[in-house]
């Protein structure tokens, strides 16, 4: 495949390593350690573009999934970590692939709006948001930050701006996150696309199987995210040269070695990666409901970031708003909210509160605690010789040089092209 052609069906994500081995695709029997979304698209890519290679896919817990789940009560539907993509043919290719055309919509374009909480007052996020931060100011920022290494604050000089960002993604501070991590793109990390982005991005558009969806919109699933899971794990179990094993704690590459009798070169990581000195990071999630009537004067819209560190919740989303599928009864309005485990002690008194003061001091119809997501850390500096620190086999996901589901769906693509 050419560069061109490369980019047009990657886009950015050329711009992330891919920490493959050459001789994984050498291999007849391939183990993927971890059945996450990851594990479970890299399965599929691989086992349909070599249907004589076997491929065994292990997963620690007794599901598949990792950490896409969605929760339902009566009419109340909430996914408790991703809930949409944002556009990239990759995803809209596995979509058309798994024949989900007729479950996955795009956003309604009235819930596109997305705020950041400045003191007691919201700030609709859009390019003018710029001007808060100054454009020379800006600019300096990026070139400084184009040197590698620095962090989200570094190359977004405006705390608050930048914190919100940074919260809402990877649920930690901004002077604690990679520039080159989360924005390749604005830092120019690794490779640079070969033709001019306007006519990249034109070249991108037109590839889209199913719908070409709008700038800015996002997609989903009806009943949520997990439908991706269901329907990926009904396919795999359908694939002859496909095996799966749930229940299986391996917990390192040499291990599965000598377990499934293969070598280092024939293994897949997918599984989150824990290095020595790498945090991780915690995230309750609350699914709260109400009476139109009662929530009236609250815009429709994507959601709110809130980066002001004396508030235990850093993030509410909009689930009813978003989703042409149903989230919630007739008459009702869903609202997912996040509370980092910095900034919120696990007394939920104060998670009411502070949706009293955010969201209406009418008491909610639904009030849950949906669960604790865990979610690694990505210090500044992380992507710098990241292809000298995994050597011992091949690693891939969203625990190591990306985050969005549409790099992982995608990077499952780029590794089954090796085959």
């Amino acid at each position: 495949m050419s560069d061109v052609a490369s980019w047009i069906r990657h886009g950015v994500e050329m711009r992330r390593p891919l920490l493959v081995k050459d001789s994984l695709s050498q291999s007849k029997k391939i183990v993927i350690v971890g059945g996450g979304l990851s594990g479970m698209c890299n399965a599929f890519r691989i086992a349909q573009k070599s249907p004589d290679v076997e491929v065994i896919l292990i997963e620690k817990s007794e599901r598949l999934g990792g950490v896409i789940s969605t929760w339902s009560e009566n009419d109340w539907v909430c996914d408790l970590a991703v809930n949409a993509t944002r556009a990239h043919p990759a995803f809209w290719r596995l979509v058309d692939d798994l024949n989900l055309s007729k479950q996955f919509q795009p956003s309604r374009q009235r819930a596109k709006s997305r705020w950041v909480l400045l003191g007691e007052k919201r700030h609709r996020l859009s390019p003018l948001t710029l001007f808060k931060i100054g454009p020379l100011r800006m600019l300096k920022a990026i070139r400084k930050a184009r040197k590698g290494g620095a962090s989200v604050a570094q190359l977004l000089p405006h705390q608050q701006i930048a914190d919100a960002l940074t919260l809402g993604i990877v649920n930690t501070t901004s002077g604690h996150v990679d520039a080159d991590f989360l924005m390749p793109s604005m830092t120019r990390f690794g490779q640079s696309p070969p033709i001019k982005s306007s006519s990249l991005k034109k070249r991108i558009k037109a590839s889209y199987p199913l719908f070409t969806p709008k700038n800015g919109a996002v997609a989903s699933f009806e009943g949520g995210m997990y439908s991706l899971i269901e329907s990926l794990q009904n396919q795999l179990e359908s694939m002859g040269n496909v095996k799966i094993q749930m229940g299986k704690t391996l917990e390192s590459p040499q291990a599965v070695a000598s377990h499934f009798g293969v070598s280092l070169d024939s293994i897949l990581w997918t599984a989150p990666v824990l290095e020595p000195d790498r945090k991780l990071t915690k995230l309750s999630v609350f699914a709260v409901g109400y009476h139109n009537e009662d929530v009236a004067h609250i815009d429709y819209g994507y959601g709110t970031l809130i980066p002001d560190a004396s508030i235990p919740i850093s993030g509410i989303l909009h689930e009813s708003d978003l989703h042409h599928s149903q989230r919630a009864p007739e008459g009702h309005r869903l609202f997912r909210i996040m509370a980092p485990h910095t900034r919120w002690d696990g007394d939920e008194s104060e998670i009411q509160k502070s949706i009293e003061r955010l969201l209406s001091d009418k008491k909610p119809v639904l009030f849950r605690n949906l669960g604790v997501q865990t979610i690694p850390s990505y210090p500044p500096g992380y992507m710098q010789g990241l292809s000298e620190r995994f050597t011992d086999c091949s690693y891939v996901g969203w625990g190591v040089s990306g985050v969005s589901i549409t790099h992982v769906v995608d990077e499952a693509e780029r590794v089954a092209e090796l085959f």
